[in-house]
């Protein structure tokens, strides 16, 4: 066995265990004081990469939730101010009711009656101009180009053959999904309340709202007429009187705000499954980043222990292997 002052070989080898040791421990430290198994990218370049995508989708599917719950607002609004005209337009088929079936209700009576009814019709106007956040919530014009004049067309109510019209729908794209406008999208529509409060009394399918037409349509509308009659009304003296409808008008009317509010609905649906789906899919992606990120707790505790054993031997051989040069010492005495 040769001794040597130069070189202690004992002391270098006890002094690299100690430094790794020490890594080991620090990197223990820094995993349990953050929680994270990867803290630095030198551990595992690969991992880091997909942990970065991952954490960025998952932003991406709460904005696409944000976006579909914003949504889901504007047709609940929506929603409640059709139940509202829907309301209105029952209480003036009540009126048209009291006002013609009853022979004990003098001119005066019937003149009460028409007053309500025509305030009813400015009522449903009042209710066609409201927004949520700035937003209308219905349509009075197309909100594409159709004819080389941006927004001159007029939405059009078809009811159940608004499919021959979808170039004269107003819709918003409301984007649910991670991908952005390359994934899923649904279509929330800003119902044309105007046009669907516009009934031709011979039964026509295509309803449009012309606000330029309506002072004059509505005084030559007549029972039995075939002309088209708005329910809705900017001013007072714009406005229809109980005589000038039937019954079956206002019917029909009532049927096309029963289709727009089954609309809503049907979106609203939509809108619900695809906010259950986006939930699951970030809170599987959650689980698939922590497995990824996260650290084992109970693994890291267990290295923590062993790393601090260790550095704690490394430590003391080191100052043994220091020691060894004494005897070197003792020699040359």
């Amino acid at each position: 066995m040769t001794l040597q002052i130069s070189t202690n070989t004992a002391a270098h080898r006890a002094s690299y265990n100690l430094g790794k040791n020490n890594s080991m421990l620090q990197r223990s430290f820094d995993r349990l004081s953050s929680g994270k198994k990867l803290v630095s990218p030198i551990q595992d370049p690969g991992s880091l990469a997909v942990s970065m995508k991952l954490s960025a989708a998952i932003n991406r599917i709460a904005g696409a939730q944000n976006n579909s719950q914003n949504a889901l607002s504007f047709l609940e609004v929506q929603d409640g101010m059709l139940e509202t005209v829907g309301n209105i337009i029952d209480r003036m088929s009540e009126l048209k009711g009291l006002s013609s079936q009853d022979p004990m209700k003098s001119a005066q009576d019937k003149a009460t009656y028409d007053n309500e009814f025509r305030d009813l019709q400015v009522q449903l106007w009042d209710i066609s101009q409201q927004k949520f956040n700035g937003v209308s919530l219905f349509a009075n014009y197309v909100s594409t180009d159709t004819d080389g004049v941006y927004g001159s067309d007029f939405t059009v109510f078809a009811g159940e053959n608004q499919g021959n019209f979808l170039n004269r729908d107003n819709t918003m794209t409301i984007y649910t999904s991670a991908e952005g406008s390359e994934g899923s999208k649904v279509s929330v529509f800003k119902a044309s309340l105007l046009s669907a409060l516009s009934v031709l009394q011979d039964g026509n399918d295509e309803q449009t709202y012309d606000p330029d037409q309506v002072q004059a349509l509505n005084a030559a509308a007549a029972v039995g007429s075939n002309t088209k009659v708005h329910f809705a009304s900017s001013t007072i003296d714009q406005t229809m009187t109980l005589a000038q409808i039937s019954v079956n008008v206002i019917s029909a009317a009532l049927e096309n705000i029963a289709f727009l509010r089954a609309q809503n609905g049907g979106v609203q649906s939509r809108l619900s499954f695809n906010l259950q789906s986006l939930a699951q899919q970030k809170t599987n992606m959650r689980a698939a980043l922590g497995r990824i990120v996260d650290a084992d707790i109970a693994e890291e505790t267990t290295q923590l222990s062993k790393y601090q054993v260790l550095s704690q031997a490394a430590a003391a051989m080191l100052t043994q292997a220091n020691a060894n040069t004494e005897l070197a010492l003792m020699l040359l005495r």
